[in-house]
């Protein structure tokens, strides 16, 4: 590993002027500092951080902690983000928790020691007493996910909107027997999108049937075609679904794609995200699109600018975006089969 110890001697000058150099010292001349930047990119120089770090620098590391990259919300926050930390001369470091307040807890810790610069967060259902306290000691903000325990800096979506406008779009249709697929309560985003559901039911004066919700891990496809058969292979299968996950989207495609499901004839579906391919599948999937890129670029920004000129206070902040449905071919008005179906 080449050393300031390298530089100098290469360029015969004593190894605190270098260290001064590459530090942009105001007491060393700019044409030595441009000899002395010029030789460690030549000879492959990689400044030690953890020793500026302990000179009183600031790290320029920034964490993002997601539950599953896999997710294709995840994938494009985590796009989004690395393209302005870098621009911004920060590092984005990636972690997953997988929904486990104890993974969690880990990363975080990490983090903490290695003295971020700040973490951006889509935090776990309920996050430990640990990762509370160590957050509070660092520049944070939510992403999509909100836990009031973690402070008042969130970017995300308007999930119940998304949901009743989803739901709305199968009722207007003539549906009455609209199924759920969504994630479990206890997750904020779970909580806001069954309750979008449940609200556009009842603004058409239906009451929800506990027998058409299926609530489940949302980064779980294989929960998603368990609950598409369940509902389907029930006495009064019904005549639409609408999806509130990504991943529930793919696993509910797969299931009717296997069962041999005539969509929309059968069965209406109204998906959840837009990501590639959906436009292409079968009919063409009608479905929730929702913002997420523009959602993370203004997140990253107002982050970054956050770390770069501190405030005084820590007052309150959130940004709510808004999704649309995108109609395709995989909804239509309840055929006579799914009425008869469902009946």
């Amino acid at each position: 590993m080449v050393t300031t110890k390298d530089i100098a001697a290469h360029l015969q000058l004593s190894v605190s002027t270098v260290g001064r150099a590459l530090a942009d010292d105001s007491r060393i001349s700019e044409q030595t500092k441009a000899r002395v930047r010029q030789a460690a990119t030549e000879l492959g120089y990689v400044g030690n951080h953890a020793a500026r770090m302990m000179r009183g620098a600031p790290s320029n590391v920034v964490g993002l902690v997601i539950p599953d990259i896999r997710n294709s919300f995840y994938f494009t926050i985590a796009h989004e983000l690395s393209a302005i930390m870098a621009r911004e001369d920060y590092q984005l470091t990636l972690a997953e928790t997988f929904d486990d307040r104890l993974i969690e807890r880990r990363h975080l810790r990490e983090l903490s020691a290695s003295r971020a610069a700040g973490v951006i967060i889509a935090p776990t259902p309920n996050p430990h007493s640990d990762s509370v306290n160590l957050l509070r000691g660092m520049p944070h903000v939510q992403l999509l996910r909100r836990q009031p325990a973690l402070g008042s800096h969130w970017f995300g979506l308007d999930d119940r909107r998304a949901l009743d406008d989803a739901t709305t779009h199968l009722l207007d249709l003539g549906h009455t027997r609209i199924a759920y697929i969504g994630a479990m309560s206890d997750l904020p985003t779970g909580r806001e999108r069954l309750d979008g559901y449940r609200q556009a039911l009842r603004k058409k004066d239906i009451s929800p049937r506990s027998d058409l919700i299926e609530l489940g891990p949302p980064a779980s496809p294989e929960h998603a075609r368990d609950a598409m058969r369940r509902l389907l292979d029930g006495p009064k299968p019904p005549t639409a679904v609408v999806l509130g996950s990504v991943l529930h989207t793919v696993g509910v495609l797969d299931c009717l794609l296997e069962l041999g499901v005539d969509v929309p004839t059968e069965l209406s579906v109204v998906g959840f995200g837009d990501q590639s391919g959906l436009s292409w599948w079968g009919p063409g999937l009608t479905t929730v699109s929702l913002p997420i890129g523009d959602v993370a670029t203004s997140c990253g920004l107002w982050f970054v600018r956050r770390l770069n000129n501190p405030p005084a206070g820590n007052d309150p902040y959130e940004s709510v975006s808004v999704g649309w449905i995108v109609p395709r071919g995989s909804t239509a008005v309840p055929s006579a089969a799914s009425r008869k179906r469902s009946a």
